[in-house]
């Protein structure tokens, strides 16, 4: 009978990695088409594929969703159902995350090195404080954890995020994104540096004025930048351990797994990584990207022929207008 159910079960479970293959091909393919337009207009069915990406995501998890159904068995509907939520929920804890780590590796590698290394700067800083000078438990959850680590990490990890930030934003290869060159038909990373990586210069307000005496302050954008991100990584990453932590205690277990000898599984590593990966993707798209030129340029591209003439006269007519081109009679002289 357990051979029988097992042989039962084999279409179910096929089914389940089925539902990781759709959702790996629904983001991916979304970054391939944001990130590489270049390449996907070189490339006849990259454009197909581009164009109907979303309608071709969804007729895949609509097959997943029928074979599921067909795959049901009798006397296991309930662990069938469970493992079918279960998949899900870990789909968009894991694989969504996963692909906004990616997503932010494409805007520069410093939007991947900056965030990581905070995370592991707070690990360490925060047991170091914890370890000479804990003597207040901070939360339940984490028996060992104790506000003086979690104060003293804070100021730690926030100067540090700072002086790598300062660091990294001197070279070219850690602050642009990966693009493709469709002249050398390669991808490369090769880039005038934005407004962000830029040296500018800051008045300080008047009280550190007359403590420093210093008026102004040379300084990249992003190490400002990165003190909003070491806040984030040091006041709210650690609730995602603390998560993790409530997680194992609610299962009885100490470890995710053992793949990392004295330290458990990748996700025992990673429990605060995700968290601040999802906030270094939400911060960049709320408060340093802007319109994407290349972006709506591949949009123009994919129309037709009259519709790019009347896109192209009412931008020269709005250009006009605000006294960027000349009038259309001076440019016929």
């Amino acid at each position: 009978d357990q051979h029988e159910c097992r042989g039962k079960l084999i279409p179910f479970v096929f089914c389940l990695r089925y539902f990781l293959i759709c959702v790996n091909y629904f983001f991916y393919g979304e970054t391939v088409a944001d990130y590489f337009g270049a390449l996907v207009q070189r490339e006849e069915p990259l454009q197909f594929l581009a164009r109907y990406h979303r309608f071709i995501s969804f007729a895949l998890y609509l097959a997943g969703f029928c074979m599921f159904v067909l795959s049901l068995v009798k006397k296991h509907y309930r662990l069938q159902f469970y493992m079918f939520a279960w998949t899900h929920v870990t789909l968009l804890i894991v694989v969504t995350q996963s692909h906004l780590v990616i997503q932010n590796l494409f805007e520069g590698m410093i939007w991947f090195i900056v965030p990581i290394s905070i995370v592991i700067c707070n690990d360490i800083m925060a047991y170091l404080f914890g370890f000479f000078f804990g003597r207040t438990p901070l939360i339940k959850l984490s028996p060992k954890k104790t506000w003086e680590g979690f104060i003293g990490g804070f100021f730690a990890t926030v100067f540090f995020g700072f002086i790598l930030a300062y660091l990294l934003s001197q070279f070219q290869c850690f602050v642009c994104p990966v693009g493709f060159n469709s002249e050398s038909n390669s991808f490369t990373v090769e880039c005038e540096p934005s407004d962000i990586f830029v040296m500018q210069e800051y008045t300080l307000p008047t009280v550190l004025q007359n403590t420093l005496s210093w008026k102004t302050v040379n300084l990249y954008p992003f190490a400002i930048h990165s003190i909003f991100l070491s806040s984030f990584g040091s006041l709210i990453g650690p609730f995602g351990g603390f998560f993790a932590s409530g997680f194992k205690r609610a299962f009885k277990i100490k470890d995710f797994a053992n793949t990392i000898p004295g330290h458990g599984g990748i996700m025992d590593r990673f429990d605060c990584q995700y968290l601040m990966a999802t906030f270094t993707h939400v911060y960049i798209a709320s408060f340093v990207r802007g319109p994407n030129p290349s972006k709506v340029l591949q949009q123009l591209l994919l129309l037709q022929p009259e519709q790019q003439l009347g896109i192209f006269h009412t931008l020269q007519s709005h250009l006009r207008d605000k006294g960027i081109l000349p009038p259309a009679a001076v440019q016929a002289e």
